[in-house]
């Protein structure tokens, strides 16, 4: 039997654990298997550039992160244009597929990855994936891998904030990855102490801001920490349509990013100092933790038991504490949003959370 394997997007603590998952179970499936490690992502698979992959090359990748493979993003609204050199992207991807004779293709990626992968199997390849994104934010799944390492990573920034920002008396903005969704803020913020969160599934007043952190100055706490997502929005740019927030964009103030321009705006309406730290792509970085390795283990194997079982064209998937298969196509291009008003968003305001929204 011969497969395909690929990372694509973003990359994260766990995927090379979840590769040894697929790789060892498929080994023990299988007596005569041979898998074709595609490099960086979906180019690989256009350019025909990949490794054959041995037995031994998935031994030692339990606690090792990134991917041996390496990755790339390939836009899905890009991947009906042709490459720079007029090619179609998705012709030449069915043509290493048949090329190599394949008998299926797995996928470890995140949102957009998987409508390129749900794209691949309604065109006739045999496709199966691995729910992979630190966002959290895959339809279908109640966790990713990947998510859990940046969330020990995100609260541990929040935790080494905390003693400074007393020291100093400060305003401290701790900035958490996520353009779309806020999960990882979430929870990081709920799990590090912050005093206010701000994500984009909730637009933010920054009269409010203020209000809760000058309420925390009036009870003697002489600081406060903001987690803020990457995306966090302002109500006012909310309720604006595409080209208006274009055109404000283009004549407002610019900064960095959003966690810099609630920063400005917090200075100016209090005088107060205030700091921005940016963990940045360090929440993609270092060793897995061990529950990370734990369901990369378990989403790895029973990835390749989806290939066994001859069940292409779906996802393995965690729901209800199980691991379950959901459909590319009942998934792709489906965002798992915060519910603005789901139980975490609800305990986190009963112990004092502010979400910017008064």
């Amino acid at each position: 039997m011969r497969f395909g394997m690929l990372t694509s997007g973003g990359d994260c603590q766990s995927l090379n654990a979840t590769m040894r998952g697929i790789g060892k179970a498929l080994y023990r499936m299988y007596d005569d298997v041979q898998i074709y490690g595609f490099n960086e992502g979906y180019r690989g698979l256009m350019y025909e550039d990949y490794r054959i992959m041995e037995q031994e090359d998935f031994s030692g990748l339990l606690v090792r992160g990134g991917t041996i493979l390496g990755t790339s993003r390939t836009p899905f609204k890009l991947i009906n244009e042709p490459d720079a050199y007029g090619n179609d992207k998705v012709e030449m991807m069915k043509q290493t597929y048949r090329k190599l004779r394949l008998d299926g293709l797995i996928v470890l990626g995140g949102n957009g990855s998987l409508k390129t992968a749900n794209l691949l199997s309604q065109q006739g390849l045999k496709v199966v994936a691995a729910p992979k994104t630190i966002d959290n934010d895959l339809w279908g799944t109640d966790t990713t891998f990947g998510f859990q390492s940046a969330l020990s990573i995100a609260t541990n920034a929040i935790d080494c904030i905390h003693t400074t920002a007393a020291s100093h008396r400060r305003v401290f903005i701790v900035e958490i990855m996520g353009h779309k969704v806020g999960w990882l803020t979430l929870y990081a913020g709920i799990a590090g102490g912050a005093d206010i969160i701000l994500l984009p599934e909730i637009p933010y007043d920054i009269d409010c801001i203020v209000k809760a952190i000058q309420a925390r100055t009036k009870s003697g706490q002489h600081f406060a920490i903001l987690a803020v997502a990457e995306g966090a929005i302002s109500k006012e740019k909310a309720a604006m349509t595409k080209k208006e927030l274009k055109e404000f964009t283009k004549k407002a103030p610019a900064y960095p990013s959003v966690a810099y321009e609630v920063g400005a705006a917090i200075a100016e309406k209090t005088g107060q100092e205030i700091r921005v730290t940016v963990p940045g792509h360090m929440q993609r970085g270092g060793i897995p933790t061990a529950y990370d390795r734990l369901i990369a283990t378990r989403l790895g194997a029973e990835t390749a038991k989806l290939v066994r079982d001859n069940n292409f064209g779906y996802m393995a998937a965690f729901r209800n504490g199980k691991i379950t298969k959901v459909s590319l196509e009942e998934i792709a291009g489906k965002l798992k949003t915060v519910d603005p008003d789901s139980q975490e968003i609800r305990e986190a305001r009963a112990v004092g959370i502010s979400f910017g929204d008064c």
